[in-house]
């Protein structure tokens, strides 16, 4: 099955073990997905930067609807700020990837009330190898010992934005230590095909743990 970045940085955001989403990241999950889905578009060619902005460059939309949405919120022919891009409609961004990982049967989702006021929403992977086949996946492109150059570029984007995201499910505060140099080396190659977008990611961290709220 062949799944978006932020399909599968929603997937590997998930631990398997406890049941349960990271929840170091949990309050901005919704811009890292916008972030993973504007690396898509930049190595697909429809986005670029232009002057640390982003500038839309597709001919035609992109299939998948999310990618979609998240290229239509900037403007063709008007370079926005990529923190601008990251942030905006952020709310929705979870919503939409969840609802695509349902549809093509990744996950299923109980809605319920807690105390009977408050919704609750609990996602549980149909199938958790997959998961955890994903993760491992984007682990290998750091801890494997591959030189950066070879890893692909979409692998290294999203290894890149789980670490600047603090997903603990796939790097915990100790790895990222150990493999410091791998780090490094794919962040500056991230830098160099997806420029500015990886400042946009860290501001956004930032904002959050200072309490900042996202529509």
């Amino acid at each position: 099955m062949d799944l978006t970045l932020p399909q599968r940085l929603y997937l590997i955001s998930y631990d398997t073990d406890k049941g349960r989403f990271d929840p170091v990241s949990t309050t901005y999950r919704g811009p890292l997905l916008r972030a993973a889905a504007l690396a898509e578009l930049i190595i697909g060619g429809l986005l670029h930067g232009r002057g640390g902005k982003a500038e839309h460059t597709a001919v035609r939309p992109p299939e998948d609807p999310f990618l979609a949405e998240v290229l239509a919120d900037v403007a063709p022919n008007e370079p926005g700020h990529w923190i601008n891009a990251v942030q905006r409609g952020t709310v929705r961004a979870e919503e939409a990837v969840c609802e695509q990982l349902v549809a093509n049967g990744s996950i299923t989702v109980e809605r319920g009330r807690m105390l009977g006021v408050f919704p609750t929403r609990t996602v549980t992977p149909n199938d958790p190898g997959q998961v955890r086949l994903l993760r491992e996946h984007t682990r290998n492109a750091v801890v494997a010992g591959h030189d950066p150059a070879t890893v692909p570029i979409e692998d290294a984007a999203l290894a890149v934005i789980a670490v600047e995201g603090d997903i603990w499910t796939v790097f915990g505060p100790q790895e990222r230590g150990t493999h410091k140099a791998a780090l490094k080396a794919l962040q500056k190659r991230f830098d160099s095909e997806v420029p500015a977008l990886r400042n946009a990611i860290l501001t956004t961290v930032v904002n959050s743990r200072a309490g900042m709220r996202f529509a």
